[in-house]
């Protein structure tokens, strides 16, 4: 499919920048029984909104999970909720109805969502990290070392961070000329498959940069930053007197959400020249939606501390809903 006729160009100094008025995704082409993958990530949609909505609302309604710990659990649950909603109902839109174009403007403002929700999961579960690792192996200075301030800090700084280096690939695609296909390899408007199509008439070396200087900067650093946390956690375990069977439940837990995240993401971004183009979406489209559902499931059942505020919770409704029995 090449560039739609009706390109939109506009002339800033003597550069003429060329824009089509839609692109095409492509998606999941040539795969058989894709209706059964649509109806799993609709499955996939509900049970992460309803998990990270419970998981909300129990630390809102439980004073006891009122503590800087929850604070990023919290925005964890937020983080979630978001880029599933910001992902799947758009994917189920394109594929199931036959909306496969998406204007120019709509493919950008997808492309900065799906994205700063996911470099927000890495910065979550750095924080997540930074929080064990004060606690464990500087228990004493905990309470001065994270606070509800220190911890609303990290959280914007986070913010902040992520819509900063998000902004730049985005800006350097506003300077692109897309005068060949039109078609994106992806099921969304991904940073590299959409660059790509300007290859042809543009400089994308700037892009091919930041398409590197991202994953490097919001995954391979936090990731290794976590490691090196969990090996000093691992030799304070061993070393200092605590109560291990409580502190190494909430490790668990984080390391379950740090493997499920940052394994598959980045072995699809190291292997990203050798992985078939059908191979790639599907690994990324599960690496975007599977965390997000299963982050709830693990903190319900590995954190002691939220299960019991989970327990408390759902005795009070049933009482509410029921209401007090009376003895004979």
């Amino acid at each position: 499919m090449t560039a739609l006729t009706s390109n939109l160009s506009l002339t800033q100094n003597t550069t003429t920048i060329i824009r089509p008025p839609y692109f095409y995704i492509s998606g999941f082409t040539g795969i058989p029984h894709m209706k059964y993958y649509y109806v799993f990530l609709s499955l996939v949609y509900i049970i992460s909104l309803m998990g990270n909505t419970f998981i909300m609302i129990v630390i809102y309604v439980d004073q006891s999970l009122h503590s800087p710990k929850y604070i990023a659990v919290l925005n964890l649950a937020f983080t979630d909720i978001c880029e599933t909603t910001a992902l799947v109902p758009k994917v189920l839109d394109m594929f199931l109805f036959d909306r496969q174009f998406i204007s120019y403007d709509q493919c950008l403002a997808n492309l900065f969502f799906v994205f700063i929700f996911l470099f927000m999961q890495s910065f979550n579960l750095t924080i997540l990290s930074y929080d064990r690792l004060v606690a464990i192996c500087l228990p004493l200075r905990y309470h001065m070392l994270v606070s509800h301030r220190s911890m609303f800090q990290l959280t914007g700084a986070a913010w902040a961070f992520a819509v900063l280096i998000l902004l730049i690939p985005v800006g350097f695609i506003t300077r692109l000329s897309f005068c060949g296909s039109v078609v994106i390899k992806s099921y969304f408007c991904d940073h590299y498959p959409l660059y790509s199509l300007a290859a042809p008439c543009s400089d994308v070396l700037p892009n091919d940069v930041m398409s590197y200087l991202d994953p490097v900067v919001v995954l391979f650093i936090p990731m290794v930053f976590i490691i090196a946390s969990y090996v000093c956690i691992i030799h304070a375990l061993f070393t200092i007197t605590l109560p291990k069977d409580r502190a190494m439940k909430t490790c668990t837990s984080h390391l379950i959400l740090v493997a499920i995240f940052y394994l598959p993401i980045n072995i699809t971004y190291i292997c990203f020249s050798f992985i078939p183009t059908n191979i790639r979406i599907i690994n990324l489209s599960l690496t975007s939606v599977l965390p997000p559902m299963l982050n709830p499931i693990i903190y319900v059942l590995k954190t002691e501390e939220f299960k019991e505020s989970s327990k408390r919770l759902l005795k009070r409704v049933a009482q509410r809903t029921v209401g007090p029995v009376k003895s004979t």
